[in-house]
């Protein structure tokens, strides 16, 4: 057992961590708060192979695994500068294509996700269903060599700023009559497939969106994998690097608000000239943020190493409990934070408050963390089904 990082894996760290910071939380909430995104990071993150790390060398990546993507969504978040599409794009995305995709998808999708220049968005949760695949109403139907999607998507991230969208839809099996999952790779310009914005009360450069899919017809080749049977390995190949992802996101969003809290309280003096991080009643909430968050990377660092062997079952419940201890943990910290900065941090100058809904979301997607509890208690200490 080692909790050692690889030296080319701590160069990886360093070097994500030196571009964050080149860029900072000043220009990510400024992005964000003029309706703009975080081109220039983007571009520069694919241009230097960070958005590639997890994909394989023979499609531009960096052949790394979930491991190193889960570094650079914690070191940029670190930095002030959390990418929502960075779990979106290559963890789930890249992922799903690159372990099932055709020999043509890989080819035609993945090069442009290493270097930056494709997103592809994911698109599984709908209003009515939530995330429960089980009960999806997105159909897809054959139609000739074409397939033919029907359905309406929610909270879907990035739609505005990709090329194409994953889409989670259901399909007949000819031989059951059975609904089964189905993933398709929809180009987001496709004729019926439209959007409208969500105002979120979050400061993000990434939106969300409304999706309806109003008879949108695409080729047999959109269709992830060489048959139907691909559907359902496809989307669970991408679930447990999305809840890795996010929690490393979470765990370095936590990181900063710390930093940045313990920076101010340490020089900040009042009654008497002492800082107020002497006193223990700042300094000891502080304290147990910052065990809770170096426990959520603890785990996130298992999780991304069962994945990363193979082991994804082990990943499964790995993933599910860093996702949650990271979302409670980015919470607690960022909350923690504001209170320490007392009226400072409400502002945006000192840069914790502005990630309050950030992290407040993080508890609730991609999965919330009441639905990680029913998975562990059914799975882990083999209590009854609740739902």
């Amino acid at each position: 057992m080692t909790f050692d990082l690889t030296s080319e894996q701590d160069q990886l760290r360093d070097a994500v961590r030196a571009l964050g910071r080149r860029y900072g939380h000043g220009y990510f909430v400024e992005k964000a708060k003029a309706g703009e995104h975080t081109t220039e990071l983007w571009a520069e993150a694919g241009r230097l192979g960070y958005l590639g790390v997890n994909i394989p060398t023979e499609y531009g990546g960096g052949g790394g695994g979930i491991t190193e993507l889960a570094i650079v969504c914690e070191e940029l978040a670190a930095a002030g500068c959390p990418l929502l599409l960075l779990v979106v794009s290559p963890a789930i995305a890249a992922t799903v294509i690159a372990r099932h995709g055709t020999e043509d998808q890989r080819k035609r999708h993945l090069p442009g996700l290493a270097d930056g220049s494709a997103k592809i968005v994911f698109a599984i949760t709908e209003p009515e269903a939530g995330s429960n695949f089980h009960r999806l109403g997105t159909v897809a139907r054959r139609d000739g060599d074409d397939w033919v999607l029907n359905g309406r998507k929610c909270y879907i991230s990035g739609v505005d700023e990709a090329g194409h969208v994953l889409v989670v839809a259901r399909t007949e099996d000819s031989s059951t009559g059975k609904l089964k999952p189905a993933l398709f790779i929809v180009p987001t310009d496709a004729a019926g497939l439209t959007r409208s914005k969500l105002d979120m009360e979050i400061v993000s450069p990434e939106n969300q969106f409304l999706l309806y899919l109003d008879d949108v017809r695409v080729p047999a080749d959109t269709l992830v994998g060489e048959s139907l049977d691909t559907g359902l390995p496809a989307l669970f190949s991408g679930l447990n690097p999305e809840r890795i992802t996010v929690a490393a996101m979470g765990a370095g969003t936590g990181r900063y608000a710390i930093e940045r809290a313990s920076e101010y309280t340490a020089t900040r003096k009042v009654w008497g000239g002492r800082s107020i991080g002497s006193h223990q009643g700042v300094s000891h909430p502080l304290a147990h943020a910052a065990v809770q968050v170096e426990l959520a990377r603890l785990m996130i660092q298992k999780a991304a190493t069962l994945y990363d062997a193979g082991r994804d079952l082990e990943a499964g419940v790995a993933g599910n409990m860093a996702k949650y201890a990271a979302g409670e943990a980015a919470a607690l910290a960022v909350d923690t934070a504001v209170q320490a900065l007392g009226g400072a941090g409400m502002t945006t100058e000192y840069g914790v408050a502005t990630l309050l809904g950030a992290v407040r979301a993080g508890r609730i997607a991609p999965v919330s963390r009441e639905m990680i509890l029913n998975f562990v208690a059914q799975h882990v200490l083999g209590q009854e089904k609740s739902y």
